[in-house]
């Protein structure tokens, strides 16, 4: 497997479908970054010499892109800075409730988990 970026990309797919197992590289700008660096983007990551591996790397980070543990690291901290002010979107983020003003009462399972049946509680 090709290292790029702190990333394990897969030799056997084109370099456009791998390139976007990079977090914060998605399809539309590994189409971007591979018409800068002049490569086509049908050919196989495994084919790719090392010079155009590192011109990959270089685009990226000569273009300034937020990728891997920085981008991670910064979308925490947006997530805990809206928690800590208490905001509408950052109470829904503690809760694990949608945050976008999407319908609860039938939908939203991927976001609230699994079915929690609620039972009735009879007196004796």
């Amino acid at each position: 497997m090709a290292r790029l970026l702190g990333v394990e990309i897969p030799n056997e797919k084109r370099i456009d479908a791998s390139l976007p197992y990079i977090y914060g590289i998605g399809r539309s700008l590994a189409l971007k970054v591979l018409a800068e660096t002049g490569i086509d983007p049908g050919i196989r990551t495994g084919e790719l010499t090392d010079d155009q591996l590192a011109e990959i790397s270089h685009v990226v980070t000569g273009k300034k892109i937020v990728v891997e543990g920085d981008l991670r690291r910064e979308i925490s901290i947006h997530l805990k800075r809206l928690s800590s002010i208490n905001c509408y979107r950052g109470v829904r983020h503690r809760r694990g409730m949608p945050v976008r003003g999407q319908r609860t009462h039938t939908n939203a399972r991927t976001r609230k988990g699994k079915r929690k049946t609620v039972g009735v509680q009879r007196s004796k």
